[in-house]
């Protein structure tokens, strides 16, 4: 469903991503791990046609990004690092217009598809609350409906819980689970108890290189008696998978 082939950015001598490779199935949730400044988001924006890649492809559903940019578009939802919400909208609004931004202009099918993410995303009790008077947690369920809102085969989420507290990562992770058996997810962070609570497998990125690609229990059995924290300290200052 999601597949990153070989992408690669250059920004002048400096590479901030380096032949970056994986692919994403239905059913799957794919943490992809790494330090502040691995190269994490530059992939994400790579992927979902937002950065062009000095080098390689990436494909939603078979489509290209670059070469069948709509077709892509239309089969996957992106929650940006800093998602674009218009603090003096009320949720139903951001939502209407990004509706009609995808193509839902009739007014059935448009309030069909608003009531739907509204309540996958549990939203309903503040859907007429301007986004300014929201809670951080609150504002980040608004970018997840937003990204779920036409109901894509994937998702792509760049640090879905940074910033929120506790009681918000865990209602975020409860939400971001529930979609997981209909959908290819890649979840970006550096969050570790995150790939812990909800990933099928992780991808640990360093210096802009994929250093580990496994399920968290055959990284474990890799490395005996260490915590998932320790591994990847141990793993992204030394750089590489050994």
């Amino acid at each position: 469903m999601i597949e990153a082939k070989n992408l690669t950015k250059d920004y002048g001598t400096f590479r901030a991503a380096d032949s970056v490779s994986f692919t994403v199935e239905k059913g799957d949730i794919l943490g992809f791990l790494g330090p502040n400044g691995a190269g994490k988001s530059t992939t994400m924006k790579m992927l979902t046609g937002f950065l062009t890649p000095t080098e390689g492809t990436g494909a939603i559903g078979g489509h290209d990004i670059r070469e069948n940019p709509l077709e892509a578009k239309r089969l996957f939802g992106y929650l940006p690092e800093s998602g674009p919400l218009y603090q003096e909208m009320t949720v139903h609004e951001f939502l209407t217009f990004i509706a009609e931004m995808r193509g839902y202009h009739e007014r059935e099918a448009k309030e069909a598809v608003i009531k739907r993410a509204v309540e996958v995303c549990h939203l309903k009790e503040v859907r007429n609350q301007t986004i300014e008077t929201l809670s951080k947690g609150y504002r980040q369920r608004v970018g997840l409906a937003q990204a779920v809102l036409h109901d894509p085969p994937c998702l792509i989420l760049d640090e879905p819980t940074d910033g929120l507290d506790p009681n918000q990562k865990r209602e975020v992770r409860k939400l971001i689970a529930s979609m997981a058996k209909q959908k290819a997810i890649v979840l970006s962070t550096h969050i570790l108890e995150e790939v812990d609570a909800m990933c099928t497998r992780i991808i640990i990125i360093a210096n802009g290189k994929v250093i580990v690609d496994s399920t968290p229990s055959a990284i474990r059995e890799k490395h005996p008696g260490k915590s998932l924290e320790d591994i990847f300290c141990d793993l992204t200052q030394s750089g590489n998978g050994r």
